[in-house]
């Protein structure tokens, strides 16, 4: 299946970074998350990419125009400089279509940009490129199935700081409960779609929530709740987060190396 990745979002939450480059090439260890979903996808052997640009894209575009594998994997050099000799590679396999989606564009537009980029693709994935997760990608590929799904999308706990309130017309509070505790689930993205989405979105919509709702009343939306790992880069402090936990190895998103 192609991929479909979006990727020209201004990052304004994380602007200590974002103003010189876009949050996709935010670095988690020493490569952009972007490389890690993508390393993602091509374990589970979904390796042809679409990438929808838009802020800074052409940051993106020399990033990976200047890909030089042996700044990411371990080789052998030969008579001085003239053998180098690969002992792994990780982006060879891929195929990656760049496409300028817009700077001001929301998620339901970029989408609708790469449309003829779909062209024989009944089902396709999709993702945002500031989170990532150990979900099994397959499962959630077999729950869109097996409920003939227009859209599937991983569901999980919200992981922010704050808490819900449950009061009366009064103002009176009932109860308090952090969000991580209550029965809330958030969107997380690593949506599985069929290209019938294309029918539902109109022009200038997000996907969210117009032409959810739409799909939501034909019973075409699903989710999966998925309890394990997902983090997502939206702040600083989420991004220090993910540097600590690749300092101390702790690195459950990278499933290549399990």
């Amino acid at each position: 299946m192609k991929v479909v990745l979006f990727c020209g979002g201004l990052g304004m939450r994380l602007r200590e970074y974002s103003e010189a480059i876009p949050k996709p090439l935010v670095h988690v260890g020493n490569r952009p998350i972007l490389w890690h979903i993508m390393k993602y996808y091509a374990h589970y052997g979904h390796k042809d990419f679409i990438l929808c640009l838009g802020w800074k894209g052409e940051l993106i575009k020399e990033y990976f125009l200047k890909y030089n594998e042996c700044f990411s994997n371990d080789f052998i050099i030969s008579g001085g400089t003239h053998s180098i000799e690969l002992l792994s590679r990780d982006i060879n396999e891929w195929r990656i279509t760049f496409v300028d989606t817009g700077i001001t564009s929301n998620i339901g537009q970029r989408l609708k940009a790469v449309q003829s980029h779909l062209e024989g693709e009944q089902t396709f994935l999709a993702n945002y490129t500031d989170g990532l997760s150990d979900v099994p990608l397959p499962q959630l590929i077999d729950c869109h199935r097996a409920n003939h799904a227009t859209a599937t999308f991983m569901a999980v706990r919200p992981v922010q700081t704050f808490h819900c309130v449950e009061a009366d017309a009064s103002g009176a509070v009932s109860d308090i409960i952090a969000v991580s505790e209550s029965n809330l689930l958030a969107n997380a993205g690593f949506f599985v779609l069929e290209k019938e989405i294309f029918d539902v979105i109109q022009d200038g919509e997000e996907i969210i929530p117009t032409p959810f709702q739409r799909l939501i009343s034909q019973r075409k939306l699903y989710s999966m709740h998925y309890p394990g790992f997902f983090a997502c880069m939206d702040t600083f402090k989420e991004k220090q987060m993910f540097d600590d936990l690749h300092a101390r190895g702790e690195t459950p998103w990278e499933v290549w190396r399990q």
